[in-house]
């Protein structure tokens, strides 16, 4: 810790001594950057790389209770629910470790990987941007996210000094599916080359409302054996008892920017206490409480080399833990140290190659105590080395990557595992002609085994299981190819994507048909798997007068994973397509999304099939005229028009906790 720390101190008080030396006789402002993640600026321009950007407007109106629930309409990406408390994106299918969520481009080092009940250390409230990454660029973050990397931008350290001293936002919601009330606050300002930044939320909801009975008892006592001697005792309808929520966070921030580059600091806190969907067998009532400190530090120079463009280097200290209790009294508690370090170096154009090379390392101490104590405390130490280049030939854009990792577990108590994981990844898009594009992308992508997939060993109250470790994991080995087209027409524009992911050696949670202390048995297991599908989605613009601007979408994604010794891979998502209709006028938006999700016949050995669902959401938005240069957003949304009571395929609890029923949200949101 001492060294990470000393390393951070000196490389801050250099650059804070350049900037403060500069000519500070004008404003320094940097200039404005539309895009964060560095790895996005090329792909924003020319869609490169796949990748979905969420910002604005479109961002306020689709934020959820949880990251999943905020992503789940977009193409290729739902929400493995767990309760109204969590929910963590599902791209392509993969979840857990092999979809990264980050906060401004630095790990989250949370637990929210290592179990589907484990919530992320991150609130979309307080998001200004979220950008979802495929592809090349995902190897600038880690080499096992297959799925793709989730980084939510908060600016907790300001870029840029903003235009004024004192600004920023205010938003109130409200949501009848959990009676839930949000609020959130943001300041932001500057002057002479200083910035801040601070902002704080607080969310508190009752249980969640359904359409129907919580527990779909025929389909528990065919996934889990224990229920056919074992009476439901309490399966309430319309309700899922003991899935409140609550949760406060807040940030503070600064940075001083100058020409040469800035430096910045700041602190975070999250507190999370949410319910667990409970099984029914008995009146338990399981809960967790999540508590997070994050610090984090952020230096960039400016061309501090012949050779460079900018020199970066970001620092994050993560204090995590979060405690599992049944009927309020402890069971077991879950503490994770995280320090992370990060240093990027962009360099100049060499002839026609730009990029950037850089080194990670992360290094933690995890450790799981009490009566569900699955795993021993261990130590967690990750080296890396990444580079992403890119040129251009005529009217083909080219993208490399590559990332060498060095990973150590050193559990308590028993022999350490070491596992060196070597990714790499190619894309090519061939510009046609201005309404033609084709892109094409390899990446080979290996991911080293985590802790409770080798270790656990336990009940697991959450996920009413009984879950089992396989310390002889060997490293999944995964071989994508992802072909995507795109149409810019005057009548029309279209984008679909196809992939096929071959995977060596895939883990997985498989339940053994076997019982142990009353809970179903979960097995850690490897087996080779192909996952295939596809992503596309067409805009068609129907009118465009004084009546105002509408527009016709049509969507589909599907997913389907497959082990090639026979059998499905569980928890998938269904076959999705639907259409919305987009309308807009001066100050007033709106929008009609009808959703079909087909049934999920394939849900793996000893799990249930998911019954097929129609979602109709409909929201709309309305601009007030300015005020002391302030903005006012009304918006409000009505959810599951058609009181479907949806199973989520891809949820551990689909048996247990539907989700939410007809519902109706309304919010204000004020700029200033």
């Amino acid at each position: 810790m001492k060294k990470h720390l000393l390393a951070t101190f000196l490389l801050s008080n250099s650059v804070l001594m350049t900037l403060v030396n500069a000519d500070d006789n004008t404003p320094q402002e940097l200039e404005e950057v539309t895009v964060t993640s560095d790895s996005l600026k090329q792909a924003t321009s020319q869609f490169a790389k796949p990748v979905t950007i969420l910002s604005g407007e479109s961002l306020r109106t689709q934020v959820g209770q949880t990251l999943g629930d905020t992503l789940q309409n977009e193409p290729g990406i739902t929400s493995q629910s767990f309760g109204a408390g969590v929910g963590t994106p599902v791209i392509r299918g993969q979840s857990g470790s092999r979809v990264k969520v980050m906060q401004n481009s630095l790990g989250n080092n949370d637990v929210s990987s290592l179990s589907p009940d484990h919530a992320t250390g991150v609130d979309p409230i307080i998001a200004e941007r979220v950008e979802v990454l495929r592809g090349p660029s995902t190897l600038l973050y880690g080499s096992g996210a297959i799925g793709g990397i989730v980084n939510v931008i908060d600016n907790r350290i300001p870029e840029q000094v903003p235009g004024k001293l004192i600004g920023g936002a205010a938003e109130q919601r409200y949501d009848s599916a959990t009676s839930e009330t949000s609020s959130a606050l943001k300041l932001e300002g500057g002057k002479s080359g200083y910035a801040y930044h601070v902002d704080g939320f607080y969310r508190d909801q009752n249980n969640t409302h359904i359409g129907g009975r919580a527990i779909d008892e025929a389909a528990a006592r065919l996934a889990d054996p224990g229920f056919f001697n074992t009476a439901i005792v309490d399966n309430p309808d319309g309700v899922i008892n003991g899935s409140q929520a609550r949760s406060r966070g807040g940030s503070i921030g600064f940075s001083k920017v100058g020409d040469l580059g800035l430096v910045g600091a700041a602190i975070n806190s999250l507190e999370k206490k949410y319910g667990i969907p409970p099984d029914g067998k008995n009146n338990d009532r399981v809960t967790v409480d999540m508590r997070q400190t994050k610090i984090d530090f952020k230096a960039q120079l400016n061309k501090p080399f012949s050779f460079a463009e900018q020199l970066r280097m970001k620092f994050g200290y993560t204090d995590y833990q979060h405690v599992e209790l049944v009927n309020d009294a402890p069971e077991t508690t879950f503490l994770n140290t995280a320090y992370e370090n990060r240093l990027e170096l962009e360099h100049k154009p060499i002839g026609i190659v730009k990029g950037t090379v850089g080194f990670q390392s992360t290094n933690s101490q995890f450790s799981a105590l009490g009566d569900e104590a699955l795993v021993p405390p261990s130590d967690i130490d990750t080296y890396s080395l990444f580079a992403v280049e890119s040129f251009d030939i005529g009217a083909v854009s080219y993208d490399f990557g590559l990332r060498g990792e060095w990973q150590t577990i050193r559990p308590q108590g028993q022999d350490s595992l070491t596992f060196l994981p070597l990714s790499g990844s190619a894309s090519a898009l061939w510009q046609i002609n201005d309404q033609h594009q084709l892109t094409l992308a390899y990446t080979h992508s290996e991911r080293a085994p985590q802790i409770q997939e080798l270790l656990s060993k336990g009940r697991h109250e959450a996920t009413h299981s009984y879950e089992i470790g396989n310390r002889s994991l060997s490293k999944e080995l995964s071989n994508n190819l992802d072909l995507s087209y795109r149409f810019n027409g005057s009548w029309m524009t279209a984008d679909i994507s196809l992939f096929h992911n071959w995977v060596g050696d895939y883990i997985y949670q498989q339940r053994s048909g076997a019982v142990k202390e009353g809970l179903p048995v979960l097995n850690a297991q490897q087996g080779a798997a192909t996952f295939k599908g596809f992503e596309a989605q067409a805009i068609f613009p129907l009118m465009e007068n004084s009546y105002g601007a509408l527009d016709l979408t049509l969507f589909s994604d599907y997913t389907r994973g497959t082990f090639d010794n026979g059998g499905d891979v569980p928890r998938l998502p269904p076959l999705r397509y639907g259409f919305q209709l987009s309308y807009e006028k001066a100050d007033f938006s709106g929008n009609l999304r009808f959703t079909r999700a087909e049934a999920q016949n394939n849900p793996g050995q000893h799990d249930t099939n998911t019954s097929g669902y129609l979602l109709l959401n409909l929201q709309t938005q309305y601009r007030l005229a300015s005020f002391h240069d302030s903005e006012v957003l009304l918006f409000a949304k009505g959810k599951n028009l058609l009181d479907e009571n949806i199973r989520n395929s891809t949820s551990y609890l689909r048996n247990f906790a539907p989700e939410p029923s007809r519902s109706a949200e309304l919010g204000i949101r004020i700029n200033y």
